[in-house]
């Protein structure tokens, strides 16, 4: 197959049935990466993605190397800050990340980052909003090292989210409210099992201004039922766990310890059986969650 081709009229070609012609035309686009270094192609690829959800051209955006991880990353900031591609966008971010690329400590980094956040601070649409959470959600401990820099933003957006799950605006489905919910719930363990001290203090002194008291009774606080003590708000401190030595740990980031265990249950399944169960839990409800929002959003 001639690699001087069109690209436009290979990108349809990746999703043929045969399977040896899907293999020859992403066989032509990688080695156009390797030998052309400009943010052409990725841009292309990026768009045909957004218009085909292609399972193929995902495959190509998740494997890009240096320096396309860089041209992948501009082109999704741009797309971010764009209303129409905000969610598509968001959910190719949440493939690529969830996959780990070796250019993901990047991340703190590039423009994307304070475009997610600035998103999920002001945008009003709730399937965006529970979409890009699952995607901070998935982040955070792949930049740990953002937090001395953006800890008060991560604090912010709980805040802000919790007071949609208490507010129900009347223009949203109950459904897509139940949605964040779940996600603000999963953000509340990511943020307290990466940043203990620092979010305890958050939560005291956000939740005891007198107009948030109500959230926190009623959306907040259920939430702190349901995990254990960290150890952290013994024997560790703000400064502490915003260490960089710290942050290097394995086990940074893993919330499973912070959460309550079944009552009835202990003896019956090994700590680590059900840590790693209850992790792969967690993953899946975020994957199941993220393809559900983008699923309904495509239906409307």
């Amino acid at each position: 197959m001639a690699q001087q081709a069109n690209i436009g009229e290979l990108l349809p070609m990746l999703d043929s049935p045969v399977l040896s012609v899907r293999e020859d035309v992403t066989a032509v686009l990688k080695e156009n990466l390797n030998s052309d270094r400009g943010p052409m192609l990725v841009n292309t690829l990026v768009d045909y993605y957004l218009e085909t959800s292609s399972q193929q051209v995902l495959h190509i955006l998740t494997t890009l190397q240096e320096p396309h991880d860089k041209h992948l990353l501009d082109k999704m900031n741009e797309y971010v800050g764009k209303a129409a591609s905000r969610l598509p966008t968001l959910s190719l971010l949440g493939h690529v990340i969830r996959l780990q690329p070796p250019w993901k400590h990047k991340l703190s980094q590039a423009p994307l980052l304070p475009s997610l956040l600035k998103c999920l601070k002001v945008d009003t649409d709730v399937i965006v909003l529970t979409t890009g959470v699952l995607v901070l959600i998935t982040m955070l401990p792949m930049i740990p090292q953002s937090g001395k820099q953006h800890l008060h933003d991560f604090f912010d957006i709980f805040g802000r989210l919790s007071s949609w799950c208490l507010k129900k605006p009347g223009h949203v489905a109950e459904v897509y409210l139940v949605h964040l919910h779940t996600s603000v719930y999963a953000l509340f363990h990511r943020l307290y099992g990466m940043y203990p001290c620092n979010f305890v203090s958050f939560l005291r002194s956000h939740y005891s201004m007198k107009e948030n008291l109500e959230t926190f009774e009623e959306v907040v606080k259920p939430m702190m039922e349901h995990v254990r003590i960290h150890p952290e708000l013994v024997t560790g401190s703000k400064d502490h766990e915003l260490d960089p030595r710290r942050q290097e740990l394995p086990a940074f980031g893993d919330s499973s310890d912070s959460e309550d265990r079944t009552p009835g249950k202990e003896g019956k399944e090994p700590d680590s059986d059900r840590s790693e169960s209850r992790r792969e839990g967690q993953r899946g409800c975020r994957d199941e969650a993220l393809s559900r929002h983008t699923g309904q959003k495509g239906a409307d």
